[in-house]
């Protein structure tokens, strides 16, 4: 039972973690060394649960150098019942995660125009280009976490890198990536001024400004998350 319960448990963190956009199609999954790090199971439990997402066609494995689990669709009939699972039980929690999330990012923003110096904004600048730039949903998502990985070196302090990473993992089912839900142009376009202005008012050394849009910025995720967790709701209604 006890083996049973873990397979079922990651199979239904990797699905909701595909639902809300931790990894889009296309996308291959964390190697199976690095799920049994991020989640702390064994070997066998990473397996069956991958294989299981295989069986309900989320997933498909390629062979050979760059082969693995790939993401095939970001949404099947058995999301919603992983969703439920995943989600509801610690919904509070969420809600309080996205709170601290927001509290702890503003501080991040401050601190880093506070104490920014010239060569901590070309990095910003390129992550800025990129995402402006980018054509897929992927492309945004890895150039909006260049991004804010910039913004935390400026801080000039690792333990607030830690700190910010850890509360990624912790609202992302314990995948430091950042949802993303179905990369929508309403969140892409959001996410591009809110970088700019974010990029603008540390260059400008404007703590208060800062931490002001990146408190707001980081709604972005938790709104991606309630709207996958509404939809499951409503599913559940009909």
């Amino acid at each position: 039972m006890r083996v049973a319960s873990a397979v079922d448990e990651v199979a239904d963190r990797l699905l909701t973690a595909i639902a809300v956009g931790d990894f889009l199609p296309g996308e291959r999954l964390p190697a199976e060394r690095e799920l049994i790090r991020l989640l702390g199971v064994s070997r066998p439990t990473v397996r069956e649960a991958i294989a299981r997402l295989q069986g309900v066609g989320v997933v498909e494995i390629r062979r050979g150098r760059n082969g693995g689990a790939y993401v095939r669709d970001s949404w099947t009939e058995s999301s919603a019942a992983a969703v439920r699972h995943t989600l509801l039980p610690r919904w509070e929690e969420f809600e309080q995660l996205f709170d601290l999330r927001g509290l702890v990012e503003g501080m991040v923003a401050a601190t880093a125009a506070r104490r920014r110096h010239p060569r901590d904004l070309e990095p910003m600048r390129e992550a800025l280009a990129a995402y402006l730039s980018a054509r897929t949903p992927r492309d945004a998502q890895t150039a909006d976490s260049a991004f804010h990985q910039a913004v935390c070196a400026a801080t000039g302090n690792p333990q607030i890198v830690m700190l910010s990473r850890d509360l990624l993992a912790r609202i992302s089912l314990g995948f430091p990536v950042e949802p993303w839900g179905k990369g929508e142009r309403t969140h892409f376009h959001q996410g591009g001024e809110d970088h700019k202005a974010l990029y603008e008012s540390i260059a400008a050394g404007e703590p208060e400004r800062a931490e002001e849009i990146a408190q707001r910025h980081f709604m972005i995720s938790a709104e991606m998350i309630r709207d996958v967790l509404a939809r499951v709701r409503a599913a559940g209604e009909s």
